[in-house]
């Protein structure tokens, strides 16, 4: 495309080209791909912002603490992966670099794509974080709220560094009321786990409102000590809230996620420890002024009340209340021995009544009615008695019946006997018994003692 273009003047500048944006792109990528130190480059990085394409396709970015850069491992080149990339990893690639002519962003198309060391230091981060959480320690439930106003604040951290001048820095700016105490610990390197923990128990002696933990910021493996099983289980039973400091905003350790409050920095930390003094005088100054118009608000109402009371009829006219608490007193009289009235009439009717009635003018009548009532129901006791007597008279005989068929002494009364050994046995049969046996005879009447002489 040409164009004229014409000055302030009026005068006629020479012709000027101008390019398309398609032609543009492909210009900066033919550049790119003309520079042989693009066409095979090794890149160590971290992934974020990645996607496994349905296709196949792996679309993600590689960046460190400074800069990024988009990347692009095709199909063909992700299924020889062995590992499934994830947010956070620390990879080795190599590739390609050029222009994506659609967007003019440079971008890098990876065809290998390693674990670095700190990839695996990030597996073993996933692998732990995901087992505590899983017992809970990172639930809200378990975390302790932290002070308003702290008077004392405990601060484990390496004795030395940015971190520690931050920290006190910021709090004695924004809150110098209170009282700080350094608990040196190494926060990186070996044996940094142990000092951590060690300082973090000793702290619980000492009388504080909340305790900053943290470091400034450095590589996976400089805060790898705050990722460690035993700093996160001595974090969460601290009896004392802990605000976890560790590194710069884009780092996550396991002390954060176990912390009761999670700083983005060491001065975050310290600012979200303490109020800031300046807003506090200025709440405080807000409250005088809401607090004296409050109280001159108060004194206007009373005084009103007062100029009100003051104005009263009442007040002016004392007598007015007298007379007309008079005038009640005289119609509660008046209602009272209406009342009283009312009540000996309906006594003085009800004892008229009971002067005039039958039972006495005429006491014996109601005698006489009671004493035929009570004969009456004497006679039919009598009957009913009578009655009963005639059903059990019956019954007994029937009874006494029954046991004169069942009693053997009616069967000895017909001339039979009950003969018994001396043993009082009954004897059924001849051959119970031997020559000389001595027997007993129990007849209807009396019995008799005999000597066996002969058995058939």
């Amino acid at each position: 495309m040409f164009g004229i273009i014409i000055n302030c003047n009026g005068d006629y500048m020479n012709d000027i080209k101008y390019y398309s944006i398609t032609a543009l792109n492909r210009a900066i990528k033919n550049m790119f791909d003309s520079k042989p130190e693009l066409n095979r480059v090794y890149i160590k990085g971290e992934i974020s912002n990645f996607k496994h394409h349905s296709r196949g396709h792996f679309y993600f970015t590689l960046k460190d603490e400074n800069s990024r850069i988009a990347a692009v491992m095709f199909a063909s080149y992700a299924k020889d992966i062995k590992f499934e990339p994830e947010d956070g990893m620390k990879v080795l690639v190599s590739g390609r670099v050029t222009v994506y002519e659609a967007t003019g962003g440079y971008q890098i198309y990876v065809d290998e794509m390693a674990l670095d060391g700190i990839g695996n230091l990030y597996l073993e981060y996933e692998k732990l974080k995901k087992k505590l959480q899983e017992e809970g320690l990172f639930n809200l439930e378990h975390k302790k709220p932290i002070p308003r106003f702290p008077k004392k604040i405990g601060i484990i951290t390496a004795p030395t560094g940015a971190a520690i001048r931050d920290i006190l820095s910021t709090i004695k700016r924004r809150y110098p009321l209170c009282e700080t105490i350094l608990f040196p610990a190494l926060v990186q390197g070996v044996g940094a786990k142990e000092s951590i923990v060690k300082q973090i128990t000793l702290a619980q002696e000492f009388d504080l409102d909340v305790i900053i933990c943290g470091r400034g910021g450095g590589s996976i493996e400089d805060l790898w000590a705050f990722n460690e099983e035993i700093v996160a289980r001595a974090i969460y039973n601290s009896k004392i809230p802990i605000i976890s400091a560790v590194g710069h905003e884009i780092d996550f350790t396991i002390a954060d996620f176990v912390a009761d409050l999670r700083a983005p920095t060491p001065t975050g930390a310290a600012e979200m420890a303490v109020p800031n003094i300046v807003d506090l005088r200025t709440l405080i100054e807000q409250y005088k002024i809401r607090l004296n118009e409050n109280i001159k608000s108060i004194i206007s109402f009373n005084q009103k009340r007062i100029d009100n009371i003051k104005n009263a009829y009442v007040i002016r006219n004392p007598m007015a209340l007298y007379e007309v608490k008079e005038q009640k007193l005289d119609t509660f009289i008046e209602r009272i021995n209406s009342y009283i009235k009312q009540i000996l009439n309906d006594y003085y009717l009800r004892l008229s009544h009971v002067k005039e009635s039958y039972i006495l003018k005429n006491p014996l009548a109601s005698y006489e009615v009671h004493r035929e009532r009570i004969n009456s129901i004497r006679n039919n006791l009598n009957i009913i008695i009578q009655n009963k007597l005639n059903v059990f008279n019956h019954q007994y005989e029937i009874i006494i019946n029954k046991l004169n068929l069942l009693n053997p002494l009616n069967v000895l009364s017909k001339g039979y006997s009950l003969v018994t050994d001396s043993n009082g046995k009954i004897i059924k049969e001849a051959k119970d018994l031997k020559k000389d046996d001595l027997i007993s005879i129990k007849m209807y009447e009396g019995s008799v003692k005999a000597i066996v002489k002969e058995s058939e």
